[in-house]
This record gives C-alpha cells, sequence and structure tokens, in this order.
C-alpha cells in the first residue's frame, strides 16, 4: 500500500491506548512503552461511541481490538501514527488510513512458540481422547476395569498421521516443524490458483489426504467461510480441524453438522465467528466430546504478550526516529 508520511522528525507526546485489558491481565511490564512517550492515556476498553473522543488529541492511537474506521478516521486530525496491538489487520480500515495519510504499523512475530504450541495441545487433547479418559476415571469406569487400565477410549499416534496447513507463514512454518518431529507428513495449500510454488496443493487436492487440517491464513474478503461444507466433506472421516487463526475461516454450521453426523473425527477451536460468542452458541451447546473450544487464548501467553508489547513499544521508537517499521 502506498503511503505519505509526514516530514520527521515529529513532535509526538500524547498517546492512548484503546483496549489495554485485551492485552494486560496485571502481569505484564508496561516500563518500555511509558518510556516511548511522556503522556500516555490507558483504557480498559474502549465503546464504539467513545472512539472518536479518546482519540482526538492524541498523537499515537494504539488499539488491539477496537474498530477504526473510516468515519472515525476521517475525523481524525492530531493522529500521526495508528499502532494495532496485533498481526491481523481486520479491525483497522487500512484504505482509509491511506486516504487520510495516517500511517498504521503492526505486530510481527510474537506468538510463534505459544499459538503452534496450542495447535498441538488441541491435537494431542482430540487423538488422546483426554475429555473422554478424563471423565471415564473421574466417573469411576477406571476403578471399576477388571484390569490396570482402561480401552475405552484408546489414543491415537500422531506418528505417520498427515498434517494440512492452510496459511504457512511464521506460524504455519512453527507448527510444520513440531509436526515434523512428531514424524508426521505435512502438505501446504495454495494460496490460490495462481499460486505456482513448487510443493503446494491446491485446497480441494490437499483436503482427502490428511488426518489433521490447521489453518493459519488471515482472514480477508476471499477467504470468509474458506471450510464449509464442501470442503469438510472432502475430509477423511479420521481428520480433525484445528482453527487458532479467524473464527470466519470456518463455517460453524457446517462444523456442526459435520461433528454431529461423524463426517470428521474432531475439531479444536480457538476463535469463533462471533468474540465473545453468546451462551446459546450452537457449537458451545453441542455436548460433544470431540469438540474442543478455548477463548482465543492461542496468541495470550505471557511470554507472547510481553514480546507484543516491547514490539509495540519499539514500533513507536522507531517512528520517531523517522525510522518506522512494521508499516502497512
Amino acid at each position: 500500500m502506498t503511503q505519505e508520511y509526514p516530514n520527521y522528525p515529529l513532535d509526538i507526546k500524547d498517546g492512548v491506548v484503546l483496549d489495554l485489558d485485551s492485552l494486560n491481565n496485571n502481569d505484564l511490564n508496561l516500563d518500555k512503552l511509558k518510556q516511548c512517550l511522556p503522556n500516555w492515556t490507558f483504557y480498559g476498553n474502549t465503546k464504539p461511541e467513545e472512539v472518536h473522543s479518546r482519540i482526538k488529541n492524541a498523537d499515537i492511537v494504539v488499539s488491539n481490538k477496537v474498530v477504526l474506521d473510516e468515519e472515525v478516521l476521517s475525523r481524525t486530525k492530531q493522529v500521526k501514527l495508528v499502532c494495532i496491538a496485533a498481526t491481523g489487520t481486520n479491525n483497522i480500515d487500512l484504505k482509509a488510513a491511506n486516504k487520510y495519510h495516517i500511517p498504521v504499523c503492526n505486530i510481527t512475530h510474537y506468538a510463534t512458540h505459544s499459538v503452534p504450541e496450542h495447535v498441538f495441545r488441541l491435537i494431542l487433547s482430540l487423538h488422546g481422547r483426554l475429555i473422554e479418559n478424563n471423565e471415564a476415571s473421574i466417573q469411576g469406569k477406571w476403578s471399576q476395569s477388571p484390569y490396570f487400565c482402561l480401552l475405552d477410549f484408546p489414543p491415537q499416534d500422531l506418528h505417520g498421521k498427515t498434517m494440512g496447513i492452510v496459511g504457512y507463514g511464521d506460524l504455519g512454518q512453527a507448527v510444520a516443524k513440531i509436526a515434523k518431529a512428531f514424524d508426521m507428513k505435512v502438505l501446504i495449500a495454495k494460496r490460490d490458483k495462481n499460486d505456482h510454488r513448487e510443493g503446494r496443493l491446491l485446497l480441494s487436492e490437499l483436503l482427502p489426504q490428511v488426518d489433521i487440517l490447521t489453518l493459519h491464513c488471515p482472514l480477508t474478503e476471499d477467504n470468509y467461510h474458506l471450510i464449509s461444507s464442501q470442503e469438510l466433506s472432502l475430509l477423511p472421516k479420521q481428520a480433525i480441524l484445528i482453527n487458532t487463526a479467524r473464527g470466519p475461516l470456518v463455517d460453524e454450521k457446517a462444523l456442526l453438522y459435520a461433528l454431529q453426523h461423524n463426517q470428521i473425527a474432531g475439531a479444536g477451536l480457538d476463535v469463533l465467528l462471533v468474540e465473545p460468542p453468546p451462551v446459546d452458541h450452537s457449537l458451545l451447546n453441542s455436548g460433544l466430546k470431540n469438540l474442543i473450544i478455548t477463548p482465543h487464548i492461542a496468541w495470550a501467553s505471557q511470554q507472547s504478550r510481553q514480546r507484543l508489547l516491547d514490539q509495540l513499544a519499539e514500533n513507536i521508537f522507531k517512528f520517531k526516529q523517522g525510522k518506522p517499521r512494521n508499516l502497512l
């Protein structure tokens, strides 16, 4: 994206963080961020109707999930930089930011340990049938067994299984590295039909071959419901789906149907279409033992969040020096 920037150095004094509580559970060190600017205002969260009044006098605006759309950006006169406290950009209207000459930067490479580890927590929990085995133990079924073990819910080895990865950036590559340590075969999906990179497969070619499908692509206008009933029908019955990327990549109604009718073996989700989800969400209330849902925490280890915050501070320091980084 072509962007025009102001002349440097800039007189930057005032910063605002719109949703600090989405990052900080009182377990992070804010010193580096505080040292970036003489004046900071920290809000735990910000409602849509509060955004304009809270950013109108700020030089630097930091947002994790608070939406900054064209209506908001068109009214900003003071803002010199928007910092996304995340890698994904779907909460910021980048076209509008470009139109109004507001640079935008994001955070990269901060969750390359926590997300892949969480992917394998979900995989190992599903393949190990941990929910069923834990319940069987607590409910006394193990105690009633005539043998030293209970074989009602035997686990599956990952060794020799095939993993399909959609989105082969930092996270996809980190997941592949762990998969290979388990002696798994790794297949990589093409970005689209015009992707001619060697060794990559069209999604329709990849799906029938995989035991585990894991998603690591950003959400775009073109991949909403990337995995729907057609794609789920192409997966083998023993396959499981893992989504730690964005909820709208998966058609939730189609996934529920596939799980209820044993079209696939299981699913592990860290993201949903609406977050936070309504209490009556169909997946949350399905009662399925082969479905694990975690509350968008794959990225959120204390170490990852600290790296994010420190990189945010570095982005601001570099911008003040006239050496902007991670610009979008």
